[in-house]
């Protein structure tokens, strides 16, 4: 069912931070009660929207116009974590409950696997992302990072860099790929031939980079879990710059726009908040329900989607 809900945006919380704010309308949408969507993937140009319902082991897929709800299951033992529209339409999940790749047809619904290989049990699957060769990299909380060519099955695992922690991950305009660790507190770009994964340090320590997202220009931008920080990361200068979250913060999702606006989860102000690079002013949308637990932030034009985990349901953010 889908329901529209006036943001709290207008109260003192929003007005400490950054002065008199514009109210908007979001939109939400429920799903099942007790699903706890995940991560949350729009298909671009338009039509449904892809979700994990981890608590179920499905695949939800939103209908936006009708607020109609599919749900496709993922198999036995299922929990899934990340979910991406890959370039052939279809989604592709991360299951760490079946520690394997898993793809849903876009028409037929059919569901196809690639198990982990054996030297990668319990990976406990996070995010993927497209090279721009068709290969899916991914990450695993408890110390790897992978990739899979579904062209040939081929599917290689390396343990990451200080062990546990790698959480987000993104693929560059220029086709480079890099992931975070949470646990590990680094920033990461991997050979794509090879798999080395060379760290790049962030200059505040134990930070917890959560998740990373590219902009148009190749920057890394990476939300800080631990410290409440947004990080950007410049490649062609090796050079970063940082910024506080307004109040205590804990950044947990981050995903950049058409326009690069930076657009983060913040757990602590139970938030969505915008960062605008050129003005480096946030603006916080709060949630009308408490502890929402929004995981991950995904868009498409005009459109910012989130999950609101502990909520069983997803918002829409007009953009303007």
């Amino acid at each position: 069912m889908k329901t529209i809900r006036h943001m709290l945006l207008c109260g003192a919380l929003c007005a400490s931070i950054i002065g008199t704010l514009a109210c908007a309308d979001p939109a939400h949408f429920e799903v099942s009660a007790g699903s706890r969507p995940h991560d949350v993937a729009p298909a671009p140009g338009g039509g449904p929207v892809y979700f994990t319902e981890q608590a179920s082991g499905s695949l939800g897929i939103l209908d936006p116009t009708t607020g109609h709800v599919e749900h496709v299951s993922l198999g036995r033992g299922s929990a899934p974590h990340g979910v991406i529209v890959g370039p052939d339409g279809a989604a592709w999940v991360t299951d760490g409950g079946q520690n394997a790749i898993v793809r849903v047809d876009s028409s037929s619904r059919q569901v196809r696997r690639w198990p982990l290989p054996a030297d990668a049990p319990d990976a406990n699957l996070n995010t993927a992302t497209f090279d721009r060769r068709g290969r899916i990299w991914f990450t695993g909380q408890a110390g790897f990072y992978g990739r899979l060519d579904p062209g040939t099955g081929d599917i290689k695992a390396w343990r990451a860099p200080r062990g546990v922690g790698p959480y987000g991950i993104c693929t560059t305009p220029a086709g480079d790929v890099y992931f975070a660790s949470l646990a590990g507190s680094y920033i990461a770009r991997v050979d794509l031939e090879s798999g080395l994964a060379s760290l790049i340090e962030p200059p505040t320590p134990k930070q917890g980079a959560r998740r990373i997202w590219s902009d148009s220009r190749g920057r890394l931008w990476v939300s800080y879990w631990n410290t409440g920080q947004l990080g950007v990361y410049d490649p062609s200068s090796s050079s970063w710059r940082e910024w506080m979250l307004p109040g205590q913060a804990h950044a947990y999702a981050v995903w950049i726009d058409q326009a690069d606006r930076v657009w983060l989860s913040d757990w602590a102000s139970n938030s969505i908040v915008r960062f605008d690079p050129v003005s480096q002013r946030f603006q916080a949308f709060s949630s009308d329900r408490p502890g929402a637990g929004v995981r991950q932030i995904m868009g498409r034009a005009g459109e910012v989607w989130a999950a609101e985990s502990a909520h069983d349901r997803l918002v829409m953010i007009p953009q303007h």
